[in-house]
This record gives C-alpha cells, sequence and structure tokens, in this order.
C-alpha cells in the first residue's frame, strides 16, 4: 500500500468514527429511557419510608402518594436543537395526539401508607421514546398536563385516554387534572387507630394543577383558559439518559415550609394562588406565585432555578 492509500484509509476511518460519536453512522431512530427516582435529599424512598429533617421544623413524615404527569418531552442536540421525544406506545402509562403527549410517573404502589383505596399497586418510573438519530447531550420536559388534554371527564373514555383517566388525579371541571400529587403523612396519624397525629392535618397535600380557569365542561362550556397554568418546565442541558437519572426530591420540594401547620384554606398547597402553603413549594418549582394572588403562574426563566428536579448517577 503506497503512502498516499494508507493517507486516505485514514481520513475515510477518522470521518467515520466522527460520524459514529455524531449519532450520524446509525440511520435509525434512537432509543431513549428517562428514569425517575423519588428521593430525600439522596435517600430514594417510597411507600413506606419515613423520611427526617422536613420542611422548616425537620420534622419526620412517612411518603403517602407520590405521581406526577410529565409532557413535551424533548431531547436537546449538542447543536442546542430540541427535538421532541417519540413515545413509545398509547398505553396505561402514555399517550400522543398530534404534537401533545404525556406521560404518567407512579412512584407509589398502594402499600404501607399509601392507600389501596386511592393508590395502584402498578407503577411507572420510565419514559421511553425515540429520536432521530444524532449527538443528545440534555434533556427538557414539562410537568404538567397538556391544555387540550386536561379539561375532560376523567370517567368518559370517548374523550379520556389511559393515563388521563384516573379518579385520584383528577380535580375538578374546570381545573382538570392533579399535575402532581406528593403527600406526606404525620407518622403518629398514621399509627394504631385512636392514636392522634401532631400536625394540625394528618397529612400535607402538595397538588399541582390549573387555576383561575374560564368555563365549565359539566355545564357545557369547555375551559378557554386559566389565569395560572401552573405547568412546571425544566431542562438539564448536561444529561445521559444511559447513566443517569432523573431525581425528585420531596425535600427540597418541602424547603422552608413547616408542613405540620395550615395557615389557611387547604391542608398543604393544592396551587391556591393566596395559600402560603405554596410559597416555597412553587418557588421549589420555578413558577411564579405572589401571596396576593397576582401570580402569573408561568415558569420562571425557563424553570432555570428549580429544585425539585436533579440529575443524579444511576
Amino acid at each position: 500500500m503506497t503512502k498516499t492509500s494508507v493517507f486516505s484509509f485514514s481520513l475515510v476511518a477518522a470521518a467515520a468514527a466522527t460520524l459514529v460519536a455524531c449519532g450520524g453512522g446509525d440511520d435509525g431512530p434512537k432509543n431513549i429511557e428517562l428514569q425517575f427516582a423519588a428521593m430525600a435529599g439522596n435517600t430514594a424512598i417510597g411507600c413506606g419510608s419515613s423520611i427526617p429533617g422536613l420542611g422548616s421544623t425537620g420534622v419526620t413524615g412517612n411518603v403517602k402518594d407520590f405521581r406526577f404527569y410529565i409532557s413535551q418531552v424533548k431531547m436537546i442536540r449538542a447543536d442546542g436543537v430540541e427535538v421532541p421525544l417519540t413515545l413509545s406506545a398509547n398505553d396505561n402509562w402514555n399517550h400522543t395526539v398530534g404534537a401533545d403527549s404525556v406521560s404518567l410517573v407512579d412512584l407509589e404502589n398502594a402499600s404501607a401508607d399509601c392507600p389501596a383505596a386511592t393508590g395502584t399497586t402498578a407503577t411507572n418510573a420510565v419514559i421511553k421514546g425515540t429520536v432521530p438519530a444524532g449527538n443528545y447531550t440534555g434533556v427538557k420536559m414539562t410537568m404538567g398536563v397538556p391544555f387540550a388534554f386536561n379539561h375532560t371527564d376523567w370517567a368518559n373514555p370517548t374523550t379520556t385516554k389511559p393515563p388521563l383517566d384516573i379518579q385520584a388525579l383528577a380535580w375538578n371541571w374546570q381545573g382538570g387534572r392533579k399535575f402532581a400529587k406528593i403527600e406526606i403523612t404525620d407518622p403518629l396519624a398514621t399509627a394504631a387507630a385512636g392514636t392522634a397525629g401532631k400536625w394540625a392535618s394528618s397529612t400535607f397535600n402538595f397538588h399541582l394543577g390549573s387555576t383561575g380557569c374560564i368555563g365549565n365542561p359539566a355545564t357545557g362550556t369547555q375551559v378557554s383558559s386559566c389565569s395560572a397554568p401552573n405547568r412546571m418546565d425544566f431542562k438539564f442541558a448536561t444529561f445521559d439518559p444511559a447513566t443517569q437519572k432523573i431525581a425528585v426530591d420531596v425535600k427540597a420540594l418541602l424547603d422552608g415550609t413547616d408542613i405540620t401547620v395550615n395557615q389557611a384554606g387547604a391542608a398543604g398547597c393544592m396551587s391556591g394562588g393566596t395559600d402560603p402553603e405554596c410559597l416555597n413549594t412553587f418557588k421549589a418549582l420555578a413558577i411564579d406565585w405572589k401571596a396576593d394572588g397576582t401570580g402569573t403562574g408561568l415558569p420562571l426563566n425557563g424553570g432555570a432555578a428549580q429544585t425539585l428536579f436533579r440529575a443524579v448517577a444511576k
């Protein structure tokens, strides 16, 4: 082989290696699996977990529920282009119509302090889908249900498909779905029958959903808008689903909130525009919330300062 031939071969090999590194050597779709994990700081949790150090007073609480909807997932290419993830199927956990997609992440299993009456033994911690071949370095998504899916009767199979057909995650006709249902209960209140708890309410509820919605499908008027959509956007500019998973940190969610008291309204934060228990929980989500009720319910700076989700090693 001549020197020229060797040089030419080296160039071809180098070009091929570059294509493979960028994903360009694979003409087929790229499989993506996004794994989620319920965490309290650096500790994995679930139904039956007793979690110390929660809220502003550092109390211990037990997991009662841990579910949320994730929608509009996009993988971020190295060149910054955001590419929608095509979900693997329409099934019990995923639903896609046109450009709208949603998945239910269910990290409770209806055991221990997670009630069987409202929970499910089936769980789902992974969102699976495909993107075109390419070099992907990050991920972006929304915690919430797309508007087009949100305001439907959960019990009507004609208009509502799984995973939107769960009564425990339905809110009301106007508000639509609970985008997130994370609940922590007082350990003493879940002990032997007749044992009183120490908290003002036996459970601190965090229910995220749209508020201030106009229209009422129950009376034949479709919802046209919501003054506080309360969908949470977030992204990881650097994320490798092969080696990393997405932690959902209940300690970060409750940081700064005294979960043993209930200053006003519902028990915990149910997305009320003036509910004091929503101040720090919405801060953790980086959603605009103001104590006087004038919050827009929109993500702040694309959710850049959120602390609920973070990338951790598998």
